[in-house]
């Protein structure tokens, strides 16, 4: 899923400082489960808010509303009604939330109110980790189901490099090698003769190299 974490308070302060009324919107998908964006971090955003301007002498308007997903034209329609109404739009969905308003209400300002960080899975309560970078080709079947790409720090594609040492990156001692990760995991499946495939240079055309991406499906394009 695609991680956030909330900007720090101050800056969206700034952000919001010339405007009276403000409509601050949630996502109810990932940024939910991650507690960064959903409905309850709106309230609380928005009760910190009103707390901040009060201090400074200033009386801000802000209504709240929680989308069922924020990326999708479909869902931020709901928004149209409640437009007209406000001076600018606090988005609390990842970046894609906040362009696609901006996309859709183009006589609006719309900021965003938490940081994207990447996609990730949650290890335990309350900690996610970084696991895909979307490259556009997944190694996962030749690094049995790890990748290097968003867990080598060096992005090898065939490793380890000199600087791990006893299974740990040499970035730091709390990082595991990513190469170690996948030597130990083929080794548990018996498919050890994969790791002494030489994998060739990366394409990274289906990457970011050539640009924003987008995927066309003509059975369900209309």
């Amino acid at each position: 899923m695609i991680t956030a974490e909330r900007k720090p308070l101050e800056e969206i302060i700034e952000y919001i400082r010339p405007f009276q009324k403000i409509l601050l919107v949630g996502c109810n998908e990932c940024v939910t489960v991650c507690s960064a964006g959903g409905r309850k971090e709106v309230g609380i955003l928005s009760s910190l808010l009103q707390m901040s301007f009060l201090k400074q002498g200033k009386n801000i308007q802000i209504r709240e509303h929680t989308l069922e997903r924020q990326c999708d034209p479909e869902y931020i329609e709901e928004l149209t009604s409640m437009i007209d109404g406000v001076d600018a739009v606090l988005s609390m969905a990842c970046g894609c939330g906040v362009q696609e308003i901006s996309r859709r209400f183009k006589d609006k300002p719309v900021f965003p109110a938490i940081n994207t960080k990447f996609m990730g899975a949650s290890e335990r309560q309350g900690v996610w980790a970084e696991r895909c970078q979307g490259c556009g080709d997944c190694l996962l079947g030749i690094t049995g189901g790890i990748c290097p790409i968003s867990r080598c720090s060096k992005q090898l594609m065939n490793g380890p490099c000199g600087g791990s040492t006893a299974g740990k990156c040499e970035i730091s001692p709390d990082v595991d090698c990513a190469w170690q990760l996948i030597w130990d995991r083929l080794k548990a499946l018996g498919l050890e003769d994969r790791y002494e495939r030489i994998i060739p240079a990366k394409d990274w055309r289906p990457g970011r190299g050539a640009g924003p991406r987008k995927i066309i499906r003509e059975d369900l394009a209309e």
